[in-house]
């Protein structure tokens, strides 16, 4: 039988098949409390219009879960869809002068072609797109929950204003100079009036639930906490001279507030107009101004010299009696704690520098154990002994945190508290593709709800898209005027779309009955397939979308539509795929990249200029010129080749560097499969003998234990195959190929490949006469009687010295006078202790044994 390996013929065919037998399809009705259920689930994409390798990598690692979860008897839920609306659709559409809808769609579906051709054992009757009315209706109903549970509110906030184009625009199109993408223009900081999810209701839960998520990676689960940012303290004011009014300031330290030189305003703060004193006036709105322009990155980075300027005015510090000056500065943030901070810099490092760099008092009143009285060179930020702190002194200064908070309590001069760094969720979005805001603006009712049978609230789909100027909605008068639905009066609708990211924290659930109009999804279908058993995604995922998603999970628990607590269990962060990347060094920035279609590998350099690039591994984008096209590599290796070089480059949450001679590895392997497997089923024709190899079964039962454990431990997925090619190499070492022993090892290898190389192993099966889909095949479990040795290998040594070596029944490997007595009978102790005194006999059991002589 001379049938060659064709990846190009065998994987359309196994597809078609696969999908007209709806062989991943899953029904609700199989789901019930004695049914195993498995939730496999990777991070949806947006339909960009072309698959890159990091999806196909996502992609594989859970399907290939899915499928070893489906061989184990579970049933299971493995969809599909696409994260669909948002502002690159919008840019796009502007660009090619055609609806985003149009351009949405036409991605979708080429897409999803691609996502078939790799194979992926998607329930494509699930498929979903957040910006399809019947899936957005959903999206609002559960904005309506927020808004009635009294979660959803509007306050104002400031956004990127571009001032000729007169609009609004996000943090991602203002370039590194603060100018707008499209039109050049030096952005500006508005307010407006904007909707807010109440999350830092839930900052606590979402903290200490954490502790829940037992299969998180613990990076994702400290970048959660950080992200939450508790912090426990007290709130402490400080009155202003000649005024009623007080300043109050949040700090982790009161254990310093003896040691406050002087206090910060955020520029913001509206008490800053009305205590800068005259002659300060002009200083401090020029400084106002300057830090108008500035992101909060560049107000807030470490890297970056901290600037302000004094108003004129002062506090006293009730704990000293002591005035010290109001200063405002660009690091302080109206909008976290209460907009102000006490300087204490001889305890904290960016008070330090400031006061150096305007000459402000420096005040220790903590000093580290075994001090000395040397001049303060830096910041002392540690526990020690108070100092200077009037009745304090010579406390521990962790004690005297209680005992100052204690004092501030019993004054009235301020209040132990707890923090958070996290703020309510910003959801409004000035744009055209996005989930409308179902909500009208009534002059006599105010806010008022869309009422849920006029659900979903529809994008009109003739607007006018430009870029510039108001919100295309708030432009749109048929659609923007309405009568109240209250009371009947004239009103309009609220022209915001929601950020994107509120579509993207709730699909996981709608997947459980995609399909039902009438209502978000049967609660039972929901309960039932929820949580998710595991998700994968990019670790880039690990603080916005998993944060929103476990936020939502909780309102809507509270709201009486779940009963679980957090929507993933498993958490998977796969690593990028990276490609051979060259840069000229004497170039900036994008033009430095060069991409790598136009480089010879052997003599790299600049086409353009001649100069030599130098070489190394980057994350595959477009950007660098450094990707390769899942379609080129499918069309020249095969999807299943494409599949094995993903999974056994690199484990899955490490980076994986392109390497064409790795995936012709995995090709070659594939090809001694086919090879194997294809001339066994011309053998297996002339019968089969029951003959048994034991040693080719031990090789049999040890890859179907090292594979399983490989999946159960984490799923390291790289050395499962490693498993797989030992026992290739022992099937292509066998003596025997007719064998009952022969065909139970290619049938093991079918199997355990099955995950990983679909098609082939879908074709082989087949081709060895079996019938039925290998997929539907119960996962394999080893025998551990087949794991036994019979014999072991027993060395033989004379002075520690190896001198031959014996096989011995494995029943005596523990007995050592009777391995010494194997020893001693051998050729090899025979011939060398001939002659020889005997002085001592070490034997070391199951291994060896050593006779020393004279």
């Amino acid at each position: 039988m001379d049938i060659k390996y064709n990846p190009q013929q065998i994987e359309p065919k196994w597809q078609k098949v696969w999908a007209e037998k709806q062989l991943d399809k899953v029904s609700n009705d199989a789901i019930s409390a004695d049914k195993k259920k498995f939730y496999a689930l990777s991070m949806f994409p947006y339909p960009s219009g072309d698959l890159h390798m990091g999806h196909v990598r996502n992609y594989t690692i859970t399907d290939v879960i899915a499928r070893y979860k489906r061989m184990q008897g579970y049933q299971v839920l493995h969809p599909m869809g696409w994260d669909a609306f948002g502002l690159p659709a919008e840019n796009a559409a502007i660009d090619r002068n055609t609806h985003p809808a149009k351009w949405t769609y036409a991605n979708i579906d080429n897409m999803r072609s691609q996502l078939q051709q790799v194979g992926l054992s998607y329930d494509w009757d699930r498929e979903l797109a957040t910006c399809s009315p019947d899936y957005y209706k959903w999206t609002q109903w559960i904005f309506l929950q927020f808004l009635e549970a009294g979660l959803a509110y509007q306050k104002e906030a400031k956004v990127n204003w571009d001032p000729i184009d007169q609009t609004v625009i996000a943090n991602e199109q203002v370039d590194s100079e603060g100018r707008s993408w499209r039109s050049g223009a030096i952005v500006e900081k508005r307010k407006l009036r904007q909707w807010f999810l109440k999350i830092t209701d839930y900052a606590e839960q979402l903290l200490q639930d954490l502790d829940k998520l037992n299969d998180w990676p613990s990076s994702v689960k400290i970048m959660q906490a950080n992200w939450i940012g508790k912090s426990t303290g007290a709130e402490l004011s400080f009155p202003i001279v000649d005024s009623d009014e007080k300043i109050t300031v949040f700090t982790t330290r009161p254990d310093t507030v003896y040691g406050v030189s002087y206090v910060v305003l955020a520029p913001e703060h509206p008490l800053v107009e009305t205590l800068t004193t005259a002659t300060q006036k002009e200083a401090v709105e020029a400084f106002i101004q300057e830090v108008k322009n500035l992101s909060e990155i560049d107000r807030t980075s470490d890297d970056r010299p901290k600037r302000g300027v004094a108003i004129g005015a002062s506090v006293v510090n009730p704990f000293t009696g002591k005035e010290v000056p109001i200063w405002i500065a660009d690091y302080v943030l109206f909008e976290y704690g209460t907009g102000a901070v006490m300087g204490v810099p001889a305890h904290d490092v960016r008070d330090f520098a400031f006061a150096k760099q305007y000459d402000l008092p420096i005040q220790t009143v903590i000093n580290p154990p075994n001090a000395t009285d040397e001049a303060l060179n830096s910041a002392y930020t540690e526990a020690g002994i108070m100092v200077n702190s009037g009745e304090f002194d010579g406390l521990n200064s962790v004690t005297a945190k209680t005992k100052i908070v204690e004092l501030a309590e019993k004054n009235q001069w301020g209040t132990a508290k707890i923090t958070y760094r996290l703020r309510d969720w910003l959801i409004s979005r000035q744009r055209y593709w996005g989930c409308p805001i179902p909500v009208i603006h009534c002059p006599n009712c105010g806010i008022v709800p869309v009422p849920h049978a006029d659900l979903p609230v529809i994008l009109p789909e003739d607007v006018e898209l430009t870029g510039r100027g108001a919100s295309p909605l708030a432009q749109k008068d048929s659609w923007i005027n309405v009568d109240c639905p209250k009371c009947g009066t004239a009103a309009k609708r609220e022209t915001d779309t929601m950020d994107t990211f509120i579509d993207s924290s709730w699909y996981f659930l709608r997947f459980a009955d995609a399909k039902n109009d009438q209502e978000i999804g049967d609660r039972n279908a929901i309960n039932n397939w929820m949580p998710v058993d595991q998700y994968v995604g990019g670790v880039e995922h690990a603080i916005l979308h998993l944060l929103y998603s476990r936020f939502m999970t909780k309102v809507l628990r509270d709201r009486g539509l779940l009963t679980f607590d957090e929507p993933f269990k498993k958490l998977l962060t796969q690593g990028m795929v990276q490609g051979l990347t060259y840069m000229n060094p004497n170039k900036s920035g994008k033009d430095k990249w060069i991409p790598s279609a136009l480089v010879d590998p052997k003599d790299p350099k600049d086409p353009k200029t001649g100069e030599p690039l130098q070489a190394l591994y980057a994350t595959m984008s477009k950007s660098k010129g450094n990707g390769v096209s899942p379609e080129v590599a499918i069309a020249k290796y095969g999807v299943d080749t494409l599949r094995m070089f993903t999974l056994f480059k690199a484990p899955p949450e490490k980076d994986l560097e392109w390497e064409d001679a790795d995936v012709e590895g995995q090709q070659r392997f594939l090809n001694r499969v086919w090879r194997l497997v294809s001339s066994f089923a011309e053998t297996k024709q002339n019968g089969i003998s029951k003959k048994v190899d034991k040693n080719l079964r031990r090789a049999i039962h040890i890859a179907i234990k090292e594979v399983s454990e490989d999946f159960d431990g984490g799923y390291q997925l790289n050395t499962a195959i490693s498993e797989m090619m030992k026992l290739s190499n022992a099937l292509q070492d066998a003596e025997d190929r007719s064998s009952t022993t022969f065909l139970e090892g290619i049938e093991t290898l079918l199997t355990l490949l099955a995950p990983f190389a679909p098609h082939i192993a879908e074709e082989l099966w087949s081709l060895i006469g079996n019938e039925g889909s290998i997929h539907l095949q119960p996962w394999l479990t080893h025998d551990p009687d087949a794991l036994t040795v019979d014999e072991i290998t027993l060395v033989i040594q004379i002075n520690g010295k190896v001198r031959g070596s014996l096989q011995v029944p494995s029943s005596a490997s523990n007995d050592k006078q009777a391995l010494e007595d194997y020893a001693r009978s051998s050729s090899a102790a025979q011939k060398y202790l001939e002659g020889k005194e005997i002085k001592k006999v070490i034997a070391v059991v199951g291994k060896l044994v050593n006779f020393v002589v004279v």
